[in-house]
């Protein structure tokens, strides 16, 4: 007996062995030490395949890839024990949530572990340290990593944003010097436009979490539904003077993250701040980074039960080293060290409190499931919203898990009105509604997405303080105190795989509501198919239109002999309702031959960018055009504009940012283009190059007492201040700030910009930008007075910000300036605002 124990002990030590000489470190794989120079994303992932080969306690999983084709990887790491009971243990935890049915085993604890790293792709200090912790996880000559991975499972993203990675160790490595330069003005420290911060659209994918615009984002989503995590910390960098940021966060917290999160928050800080003690690091808590807005990588989490948490180290900029304003040199290396510190350190102490971390993610859904925390129990968004809006809606509903669906006949009750705010509001449910109840695993998770607005406790915020979906989807709906139960799935209507077309129809009417009709519309033009756009409502066959409803008649299209066809297969491809008719001849309103019917251009669109163009807003819009309307842009940039033959484009759209660029002579260009016919949209701070301009209405104030007005009030602000604190004037400055919130836009319908539409918007709203109704324009949307705004906006902005423009046109000649001082892309999940935002590309405005 002794002898067979003694052979197993050997034959462990040789397995042990061999292991250890094949699993190579990052230093020996690669030929340099981490910190020395950026790794490429491919190298990164060499690294991590090659671990996963040569260790029995990691498996390595693809679960998606890059706009850019760049894979997207997880590794999963524990002991082998666990990695042969992996799935049990992963449903096990889900059982947890409720999510599937089943007893939950508590038997054998098991914490899991998720670490993001590298979602900025120009804050790579983190994707630099994965191959480390990766490595010191799976060392089998590590006793400490092998006792924690006993009772954890410890899930890493290497590279959240392999494509911005991309774009900024390959910018780095073709620019820097042999040997670092720690100069701040070197080239190396300056990353041009539009920096490896963002993905391949430009988005900045820690504030997508929640919305899933983009494919990183969709696909990561799926899989962290799979695991729903306990603990989940999210590397970041910050600039390169700040010391290293980790939990616990700062105020607000929102209101229903549990004591037991909070608490835990400080513990993993706590145990941070030993080790940094230790080595003498310099480190801050509760400051600067809260826990509110839902759509980061640590509120996600958060609000999904886990704790997570957002671990910031100074560096951005920094490249391989530079001198700090303390005198010191920060290098590469420094920063790898921190990161690997805390990552080492999370892993620690959650090992420590497996038990405890599983007991209170189980109790989290189950309190909430039974007990919702807020006082709206019931959603109900309407079924007149309109078909393909709903099945817009339920999609992102079904990628969060959360549960929705219908009742059985009719219900009448009391609820709050979101279009306008009144509570007690007589409401009729039927089976055609889409119900959600806040009695459901992810209760926290529903009533933070699709409450009006959160309670905030702390206005000194990071971000946006409002987000309602509902709002941002423009969908009619109401919210109950009343706990309403789903008694049917929701089923949405199978779209007809071809309408019914008797002969050979005079003309398709196709609705006019929603992104997918828009981008029905925008793939026929590109194919050629000639559209008219209904300017006035309209009765034909006894069936009553919108104006703004789409007329495709064959008179216009004579010469398509696929037109039928084309018609039939785009409204499928697109989910578009069209209905034949068979004559122009209408029983109300204009005919369909009518010069008031009048016909759509087919866009060519031009994008302007430049150096200090918002890099974010300007890829939303290229993501808009390429993504939702299947529409090819050209990229132009402003320096070259002098050179561009412009004859060719009917729209130019200028996106949020800066465009000092723009000097009188780019400037009389674009004026003669636009009297020439040519469209410009200009969002946020675009419009301020063209204020006070001649020829464009732009101007701050309508009259002069407006003018004087507004000035006097600064001033006397000014005097009021004179004698305060040191310690007020942050506080006195949140007065004339507006992080982001959402306000009511009283819309004109009547007018091309809104078909659509009802006579109402809800516009996420940020900043301070503020212009006074226009003379000598269409004022289409401005401020509705009477909607209390929903978030926080500082007191002094709110009184300025009272009946101010949101939407307007202006002719000049034969061409169109569009002015939105609200950015309706916001972000990309702003689902409404692409909807007018197809207005202003699409209708005709003459």
């Amino acid at each position: 007996m002794k002898l067979k124990n003694l052979t197993i002990l050997i034959g462990a030590i040789i397995t042990m062995n061999i292991h250890a000489q094949s699993l190579l470190s990052p230093k020996d794989f690669m030929g340099y030490e981490r910190g020395e120079q950026f790794t490429p994303h491919h190298m990164l992932v060499d690294y991590y395949r090659h671990a996963a080969a040569n260790s029995d306690i990691l498996q390595l999983k693809e679960y998606g890839k890059t706009n850019q084709g760049r894979p997207l990887l997880y590794a999963i790491i524990s002991s082998k024990e666990n990695l042969q009971n992996l799935e049990q243990i992963r449903l096990n935890n889900l059982r947890r949530t409720g999510l599937i049915a089943g007893g939950v085993d508590n038997t054998k604890p098991v914490a899991i572990v998720w670490i993001s790293m590298n979602v900025h792709g120009n804050e790579p200090a983190s994707s630099e340290t994965a191959p480390q912790l990766l490595y010191e996880l799976i060392n089998p000559q590590r006793a400490d990593t092998k006792e924690w991975l006993k009772n954890t499972v410890v899930i890493i993203d290497p590279c959240v944003n392999p494509d911005g990675n991309h774009r900024y160790t390959h910018w780095y490595n073709n620019v820097a010097d042999k040997t670092p330069n720690a100069n701040p003005e070197s080239r190396e420290h300056r990353e041009p436009w539009p920096g490896g911060r963002v993905n391949h659209y430009y988005f900045d994918l820690n504030r997508d979490w929640a919305w899933c615009t983009q494919i990183e984002t969709q696909q990561r989503i799926a899989v962290f539904k799979e695991w729903m995590p306990h603990v989940v910390p999210d590397f970041h960098e910050m600039g390169y003077s700040e010391p290293y940021y980790f939990a616990p966060a700062a105020q607000p917290f929102h209101k229903y993250i549990t004591p037991f999160q909070r608490d835990f928050q400080t513990s993993i800080g706590k145990n941070h701040a030993k080790y940094f003690d230790k080595e003498g690091w310099l480190y801050f808590t509760k400051e600067v980074f809260d826990l509110l807005y839902p759509s980061y990588g640590d509120t996600y989490p958060t609000y999904n039960g886990a704790v997570g948490m957002t671990y910031e180290q100074g560096g951005i900029g920094a490249g391989r080293a530079i001198n700090t304003p303390n005198g010191n040199v920060l290098t590469l290396k420094d920063r790898v060290a921190h990161h690997l510190t805390t990552g080492l350190s999370t892993v620690e102490i959650s090992s420590q409190n497996a038990q405890q971390l599983c007991s209170n993610f189980e109790d989290f859904f189950k309190k909430t499931a039974t007990n919702p925390n807020g006082a709206l129990k019931t959603f109900v968004i309407k079924g007149s919203n309109g078909r393909s809006k709903l099945k817009a809606f339920c999609q992102l509903l079904d990628r969060h898990k959360i549960q929705y669906g219908r009742i059985k006949g009719t219900r009448t009750t009391q609820a709050l009105d979101y279009a306008t705010g009144k509570e007690n509001t007589p409401l009729s449910i039927d089976e055609q509604d889409v119900v959600i109840s806040a009695y459901q695993p992810l209760s926290v998770l529903t009533q933070i997405l699709l409450e009006p607005e959160p309670e905030i406790v702390d206005s000194a915020t990071y971000d946006i303080t409002a987000w309602s979906l509902p709002l941002a989807f423009g969908l009619e709906t109401y919210a109950t105190k009343e706990r309403i139960d789903i008694a049917q799935p929701y089923d949405h209507k199978t779209f007809p795989l071809a309408p019914k077309v008797e002969g050979r129809p005079y003309a398709y009417i196709a609705e006019w509501r929603a992104l997918n009709n828009a981008k029905f519309a925008a793939t026929l033009l590109q194919k050629g198919v000639k559209i008219r756009v209904a300017s006035k409502e309209f009765e034909l066959e006894k069936k009553k239109y919108p104006r703004g409803s789409l007329i495709l008649t064959r008179a216009d299209n004579v010469n398509n002999e696929r037109f039928d066809r084309e018609v039939t297969a785009i409204a499928l491809q697109c989910d578009q309702d069209i209905t034949p008719v068979g004559t122009g001849f209408v029983e109300k309103g204009y005919d369909l031959g009518s010069g008031h019917v009048d016909l759509m251009n087919k866009p060519s669109v031009a994008l302007l960018y430049d150096d200090d163009v918002d890099n974010n807003s300007y890829g939303q819009m290229w993501y808009y055009f390429e993504q939702d309307l299947n529409i090819a842009i050209t990229q132009i940039k402003l320096t070259d504009l002098n050179r561009v033959k412009l004859a060719g484009y009917t729209v130019i759209c200028m996106t949020e940012g800066n465009y000092d660029n723009l000097d009188s002579v780019k400037l009389e260009k674009i004026k003669t283009w636009i009297a020439d016919g040519g469209r410009l949209i200009l969002i946020g701070d675009a419009l301020k190059v063209f204020e006070d301009k001649k020829g464009f209405e732009l101007t701050k104030f309508a009259t002069r007492k407006d003018k004087e007005n507004a000035e006097s009030a600064e001033s006397d602000a000014a005097i009021k201040n004179r004698f305060m604190h040191a310690d007020e004037y942050e506080r006195d400055g949140i007065s004339d700030g507006n992080p982001g919130a959402i306000y009511k836009v009283t819309l004109d319908n009547t007018h091309p910009l809104a078909y659509g539409m009802p006579n109402y918007y809800f516009t996420m709203k940020t900043g301070n930008l503020a212009y006074q109704p226009l003379k000598g324009a269409m004022n289409v949307g401005y401020i509705d007075d009477k909607f209390k705004p929903l978030g926080f906006v500082g007191h002094r902005l709110k009184q300025q910000l009272k009946g101010t423009l949101t939407f307007a046109t202006q002719n000049m000649r034969r061409g169109t300036i569009i002015y939105m001082v609200d950015n309706p892309l916001y972000r990309g999940f702003w689902y409404q605002g692409k909807f007018l935002m197809a207005n202003a590309v699409m209708m005709p405005m003459r």
